[in-house]
């Protein structure tokens, strides 16, 4: 849906300063003329205008500049690497290399590239170095915050243009999810509960896309497992969460498993987006009559109302010119259960489905 200008920044700068408004307006029409973003430059433009006006407190301007920074240089840089599915590998920094996990990294790194697909860390040492030592500067990415006592980035990308650096926390973990088409969750500390907890609430509240989480650990190790009878004990058992919440990861004890977890997600599934009200699941290939037949029944709680609805292609203003051609599945989607949403992929996922 086209973005609306904002209306309280309109009225703010007709009643405070329209000079500012028509300024902004037209050096936005001469710099930009046939951009479909010019809207959402505009309410940029004049919501830090207004700040410039009310001139509160030096730190909050710090806040925005330097969080706009951020995003632009990364926005810019991540731009050469687009159309390529990349993984955010998290795990401790504190890993040494002769731990079982370290190794494991190091593996899923290999296996990753070798499926054609990026490694994103916080460029790190410990896990995040051994995944990208796996993976080969060519294939990695590293999202590096400068700690003084132990983060500095690692020898793969350090000094490279494959580094990223951040200053915020939050801007690097708005990368960390937005760029990720997977998330593998290695053993760690503090820092990767965090990371862990906050991507599953983002997925399930459906902040964050669906995407394949994978929990790795070695073989015979506990941490995940330890963590997953916890979530079953008193999480799900006290109703904190759904039942189906728990289809939003996938515990695994190799680097193979970890990689056959993410290319099986993407085996016939592409990716979703909302359209208005509508709910729309892009498909490599259309389901047959006989599985599109059962979608009604079997998912039936995802819907608000109506029926699964199937489109062997997009009108070519709906979409991004490049996805026209995919297959689509719209539904009123309430929003709700993106455990539920994960079991609606995995169906459509299974060959014996395809036309």
């Amino acid at each position: 849906m086209p973005y609306q200008p904002n209306e309280s920044l309109t009225n703010h700068f007709k009643a405070n300063g329209e000079d500012m408004l028509e300024a902004v307006e037209s050096q936005l029409a001469r710099l930009a003329p046939d951009s479909p973003n010019i809207p959402l430059y505009r309410d940029m433009l004049l919501t830090v205008l207004r700040m410039a006006q009310e001139d509160r407190n030096r730190w909050n301007a710090k806040i925005v500049l330097q969080t706009l920074r951020e995003l632009d240089h990364a926005f810019r840089i991540l731009e050469t690497h687009k159309g390529r599915r990349k993984v955010t590998v998290f795990g401790s920094a504190r890993t040494p290399r002769e731990h079982p996990v370290y190794a494991l990294a190091q593996a899923l790194g290999e296996a990753l590239a070798q499926a054609d697909l990026m490694v994103i860390t916080g460029a790190g040492g410990g896990i995040m170095a051994a995944a990208h030592e796996g993976a080969g500067r060519e294939h990695s990415l590293g999202f590096n915050i400068t700690l003084p006592f132990e983060q500095h980035a690692n020898a793969i990308v350090d000094g490279t243009d494959r580094l990223l650096p951040f200053h915020f926390f939050f801007v690097r973990k708005l990368f960390f999810v937005k760029e990720a088409d997977a998330l593998v969750l290695c053993p760690g500390g503090f820092g990767t509960l965090d990371e862990a907890l906050e991507v599953l609430t983002l997925i399930q509240t459906g902040k964050s896309p669906l995407v394949p989480v994978v929990l790795l650990d070695a073989p015979g190790g506990t941490f995940w497992e330890g963590a997953l009878t916890f979530i079953r004990e008193q999480l799900e058992a006290n109703h904190y969460i759904l039942p189906s919440d728990l289809k939003l990861m996938r515990l695994v004890y190799s680097a193979e498993e970890a990689v056959e977890e993410i290319n099986r997600f993407y085996a016939n599934f592409h990716s979703t987006r909302w359209l208005k009200n509508l709910f729309i699941v892009r498909m490599r290939r259309p389901l047959n009559s006989e599985a599109l037949a059962q979608l009604d029944a079997a998912f039936k709680d995802l819907k608000l109302s109506g029926s699964f609805e199937q489109h062997v292609s997009a009108p070519e203003h709906a979409d991004e010119p490049e996805l026209y051609h995919l297959a689509r599945l719209t539904f009123a989607f309430n929003g709700r259960n993106q455990g539920r949403l994960r079991e609606l992929v995995d169906f459509i996922n299974v060959p014996e489905h395809w036309a």
